[in-house]
């Protein structure tokens, strides 16, 4: 079961809804009904799902719907129509104790603007959910001074926000969410507010935070880079409805209109295409069992200069030169080993290919891609960075 899911959901603005639901069925546009009706559309027939543990990020223009659907998961705004459940009960049956409930152990938000208090501490700001759940003193002080050391600011408990940076701030906000421990997490365009630096300290240090608390995020934003770097799933939304849900590799890689696609032309291809994308088999490989004359064999029909050694694990042990191999050839020596070169570089499979190059600009053996046991699943020679960097590894869609 899903720990979020919407289905059909449609929030009319207006006296009339029926009406701009009649009009939206029958293909009319979003201006189209507001200029005939009046009636606003902020979300148009919204269906997804949300996993337990992941980062659901929505993502899409000023005026695209995404801020309105967040709060359409804790109905701070009611939907017009459709359904929304949080762990399989629908909350738009909820009556309004049932709600504040809700809203108070399950969920928590995080708001581009830090909405701290500015006469009240650090620790006293990180900890005030806790007061609203009427935990005593003595508990939120110190579950809020803890949620303050998750987020990078051990020893500022007793300052106040006016003497904080604005990332500082943000760390206040998200450490509040923090301290009241709900399963889902609500971050509207949270760190949107902040400069590019202190941004990507932000995502890297909810994306360290992900790793060790498996939240639940829905995180809303309308930059791309950051929807890719932090989403397990994105959903672009468009006019009030939802053109694309994929991972950032299927958004990067097959735009599902030419809206997406000109979202992705200026993306940072390197940070979002993995290294298992752009791997393949290496030509031929080398057992370390065999000699110096096998070996020089088997690269001489692949027309390699030099070849990957494997164990018989399929395990890397490094790498031969044919030259190397044919001096231990005319010596009549019976094993490769001597030769073999064992600096060679690796990587995980999911690990972004800009996090390749540097590798790759200082050695010519292909970088080999392992999984977690060591064992070779691939290879990603220097040529298939740069056709990846240029979109020609058909990586574009295309």
């Amino acid at each position: 079961m899903s720990k979020i899911r919407v289905d059909s959901v449609y929030k009319i603005f207006g006296d009339d809804p029926d009406t701009a639901l009649k009009m939206l069925k029958e293909g009319a546009s979003k201006a189209e009904i507001q200029d005939k009706t009046g009636q606003v559309v902020g979300v148009n027939n919204a269906s997804f799902n949300v996993e337990e543990g992941e980062i659901f990020v929505i993502m899409g223009l000023s005026g695209s719907g995404k801020s309105t659907v967040v709060r359409l998961l804790n109905r701070l705004i009611e939907p017009t129509y459709g359904t929304v459940e949080i762990d399989g009960e629908d909350i738009t049956k909820m009556n309004p104790e049932q709600l504040r409930a809700l809203r108070s152990r399950k969920m928590s938000m995080v708001f581009q603007r830090f909405a701290l208090f500015p006469h009240r501490t650090v620790v006293e700001n990180a900890s005030y959910g806790l007061e609203v759940h009427r935990v005593p003193e003595a508990e939120r002080i110190e579950r809020g001074s803890e949620s303050l050391k998750r987020v990078g600011l051990e020893g500022w408990d007793n300052n106040y926000p006016g003497e904080l940076s604005g990332g500082m701030q943000q760390r206040v906000g998200l450490a509040r969410a923090l301290a009241v421990d709900s399963d889902i997490m609500l971050m509207d365009e949270a760190f949107s507010a902040l400069d590019p630096l202190i941004r990507r300290e932000m995502q890297d240090q909810l994306l360290g935070l992900q790793s060790e608390l498996k939240k639940t995020i829905v995180f809303i934003t309308h930059d791309l880079n950051e929807a890719m770097k932090l989403g397990d799933h994105i959903a672009v939304m468009r006019d009030g409805a939802i053109v694309q849900i994929g991972t950032a590799e299927d958004i990067l890689t097959n735009p599902a209109d030419d809206y997406v696609a000109s979202f992705i032309e200026d993306v940072d291809r390197t940070r979002v295409i993995i290294a298992s994308s752009v791997m393949r088999n290496p030509r031929e490989t080398v057992s370390v069992a065999d000699g110096p004359t096998v070996a020089l064999r088997k690269m001489k029909d692949a027309q390699l200069s030099e070849c990957l050694v494997l164990d018989r694990n399929r395990k890397v042990v490094g790498v031969v030169r044919d030259d190397d191999l044919a001096r231990l050839s005319r010596e009549r020596a019976e094993s490769i080993e001597s030769v073999i070169n064992t600096d060679v570089p690796r990587s995980a499979p999911d690990a972004p290919i800009a996090d390749l190059y540097a590798a790759a600009a200082e050695t010519t053996i292909p970088i080999v891609i392992e999984n977690e046991d060591g064992r070779m699943l691939g290879i990603v020679p220097r040529v298939s960075l740069l056709a990846a960097l240029s979109g020609e590894d058909g990586t574009n869609g295309s």
